[in-house]
């Protein structure tokens, strides 16, 4: 069980990082509001991002759907919905 919900902010959006590399690879919210992502993240059980929260000079998704930092670090899959990837 992660607490990440309850250590975030709230009113701003978070960046998150490789925890290899310290490179930013997501930050988010945008383009909806921290409710929408707690709703989702809560429902996955693990952050769930939108394209538009994808710091994508540092991020890459593979044909198989698994995501990558550009220096190898697993990050999830692609889990695409009615709403686009995430």
């Amino acid at each position: 069980e992660t607490n990440f919900l309850k250590e975030v902010d709230k009113k701003n959006p978070t960046t998150y990082y490789d925890p290899v590399t310290g490179k930013a690879l997501f930050i988010g919210p945008k383009g909806r509001t921290f409710k929408e992502f707690e709703q989702e993240s809560d429902a996955h059980g693990w952050p769930s991002f939108r394209d538009a929260e994808v710091v994508w000079e540092n991020v890459r998704c593979l044909k198989n759907g698994e995501c990558v930092s550009v220096d190898g670090t697993h990050l999830g899959h692609n889990l695409p919905d009615k709403k686009g990837n995430r």
